[in-house]
């Protein structure tokens, strides 16, 4: 990314903790690779964590009046914010069917709540594990796709290094279009919510890892399971 007024502008969403800034007044540049040992700035320390009072240590500019000289951690950082706001969404949207017609269920688990885990981009999708009081699921939200002529119930087999899954398409109207595969429903066995997240980043470790690929086809594994 090069450089440009008004780049940064005190909007700390806009770059990564890579980012390299320059005064666009004395031209000074901060590296946080580098920190600042004018200021006692340990290096690693990314601009967006300088204290409230720092400021040019050349100039005495305000950060404010910085802009971005290069970042090289920008790509990766524009995938996290796509992928918080579209989880944000997800839990928002499946905490008020908690809320709502989900409460007084009496196969709900109150000892959890609705969290997204692990979520990470994966052959162009948003791949992770959303955790409810009745369900956890492998889920799949489209990047940048067009999913909204999902129909909901249609099933459809996503390989992965350990075998091959079946999801079933479904949309919400904060969601969107999403695919889901069951892991575990009820939640019973969990008596605490980080027992829940433990399982869940398990889970997302294990699906990557071709050593837990089965030697039977799985896809007639999981539909065994879910109708047994």
């Amino acid at each position: 990314m090069s450089g440009f007024e008004g780049s940064y502008g005190g909007h700390a969403g806009r770059i990564s903790p890579q980012a390299v800034m320059e005064c666009k007044i004395c031209w000074s540049v901060y590296d946080p690779a580098l920190g600042d040992a004018t200021r006692q700035i340990d290096p690693g320390t990314p601009f967006t964590d300088l204290p409230d009072d720092w400021s040019c240590p050349t100039c005495s500019a305000d950060p404010h009046q910085f802009m971005v000289l290069r970042d090289p951690g920008a790509e990766r950082h524009l995938e996290a914010l796509r992928i918080k706001a579209a989880t944000e969404r997800l839990v928002t949207d499946f905490t008020e069917v908690w809320h709502g017609k989900m409460r007084d269920v009496p196969l709900v688990n109150k000892a959890l709540r609705v969290e997204a885990v692990g979520f990470r981009l994966y052959d162009g999708m948003m791949l992770g594990v959303l955790i409810s009081p009745w369900f956890m699921n492998l889920i799949l939200l489209p990047d940048g796709q067009d999913w909204s002529d999902l129909v909901a119930g249609q099933k459809e087999v996503v390989d992965f290094p350990s075998g091959a899954y079946e999801f079933i398409h479904n949309s919400r109207e904060m969601t969107g279009g999403y695919k889901a595969c069951s892991l575990f429903s009820p939640m019973a066995q969990f008596t605490r919510q980080q027992d829940a997240v433990d399982v869940a980043q398990a889970v997302m470790a294990a699906l990557f890892d071709p050593a837990n690929m089965a030697e039977t086809d799985r896809r007639a594994d999981i539909r065994a399971a879910r109708e047994a």
